[in-house]
C-alpha cells in the first residue's frame, strides 16, 4: 500500500489526470484495489506482475486479464464506439480523424474517465454522504426548490425504504419520493417492488431510485410497467449527471471551438 506524496498531489492537471486514468485502468483489470483517498493498494494477484514486470503496461497488456476484457466488452455494447480511443490504444497515428473529431472524441474520453473517477469515489462514501449527494444532484437539476427545503425531509420518512421526499418544483405542487442505494451488487426486481409498494402506500405518483451499481433487466421492466412513474438511475447514469450538472466536479479550463464564418466573406462570391 502506498500513498501520494506532496509533489504528486501538487502535480499539473495533465499529470493528475494521467495518474487517475492509469489507476482506473489498473483497477478495472483487478491489479489495484480501492482504498482511501490518495491510497493505492496492490491487489493480491498483481504480485505476478511485480515478480516479472513487463517493459510497458498499456491497454494491450491489460487485455490479458479477464476482468478488464469483460468490462471493456460491456462498455462497448453500451457506448458509441470512440475511434480515437482505439487508435490511441494501438499507438497508431491519428491522421484518420479530422482535428475537430480528435478534439470532440478526446473530450468524450475525458468525460468518461471523469465519470469513472466520480463513481469510484461515490462508492467509497458513507450512506449519509450518498443521500446528501443525491439531494444536491436533484436540486442542481432543478428539483426541490432550495437545498435547505429538500434536505429537511431526507432520511426522516423511514417508511418502507423511502429515504426522502423532494419537491418537484419551487411551489411544491408535486412530491418525488427517493430511495438511494449505495450498493455494489445489482439491484433486482424485489427491491424495486418494495420501493413501488412504499410509493403506493404513501399515495405517491412519482419515485426515483438511485444506486451506485446497476439494475437487473427484470427490475427495469417492472419499473416501466408500474402505474406509478418510477425512474431508475444506475451508477453510470448518476456519474454522468454529476458531470453534466457540476456536482462533485470543478472546472479546470475551457476551450471554444471556432469555424470559418462563410457569411463574413459572402461578397467574395459575387
Amino acid at each position: 500500500m502506498t500513498s501520494l506524496n506532496g509533489s504528486q498531489r501538487n502535480s499539473s492537471p495533465i499529470h493528475a489526470n494521467q495518474i487517475a486514468w492509469a489507476h482506473i485502468c489498473l483497477k478495472r483489470a483487478g491489479l489495484l484495489a480501492s482504498g482511501r483517498r490518495g491510497i493505492y493498494q496492490i491487489a493480491p494477484h498483481s504480485e505476478e506482475v511485480l515478480s516479472s514486470p513487463p517493459a510497458q503496461i498499456n491497454m494491450h497488456f491489460l487485455e490479458r486479464y479477464r476482468e478488464y476484457r469483460e468490462l471493456r466488452a460491456k462498455q462497448s455494447s453500451e457506448d458509441t464506439p470512440r475511434r480515437n480511443e482505439s487508435v490511441a490504444e494501438d499507438n497508431e497515428p491519428t491522421t484518420r480523424l479530422t482535428p475537430d473529431e480528435q478534439i470532440r472524441n478526446g473530450f468524450q474520453l475525458y468525460q468518461s474517465n471523469l465519470a469513472a473517477q466520480l463513481l469510484d469515489r461515490v462508492r467509497q462514501a458513507s450512506p449519509v454522504f450518498f443521500e446528501r449527494l443525491v439531494v444536491e444532484l436533484l436540486v442542481a437539476m432543478g428539483y426541490g426548490g432550495s437545498y435547505a427545503d429538500a434536505a429537511e425531509v431526507v432520511g426522516k420518512s423511514g417508511d418502507g425504504g423511502i429515504d426522502g421526499i423532494i419537491k418537484e418544483d419551487r411551489l411544491g405542487l408535486e412530491s418525488i419520493y427517493i430511495q438511494a442505494k449505495r450498493w455494489e451488487a445489482t439491484v433486482g426486481r424485489p427491491e424495486v417492488q418494495q420501493f413501488a409498494g412504499a410509493l403506493h402506500g404513501n399515495r405517491a405518483r412519482k419515485g426515483v431510485m438511485i444506486t451506485t451499481s446497476g439494475f437487473s433487466r427484470d427490475a427495469i421492466e417492472y419499473a416501466k410497467a408500474s402505474p406509478i412513474a418510477t425512474v431508475l438511475i444506475s451508477g453510470k447514469q448518476l456519474a454522468g449527471l454529476m458531470v453534466e450538472f457540476g456536482v462533485g466536479v470543478s472546472g479546470v479550463g475551457a476551450f471554444k471551438l471556432k469555424k470559418l464564418d462563410e457569411d463574413y466573406f459572402a461578397e467574395l462570391d459575387l
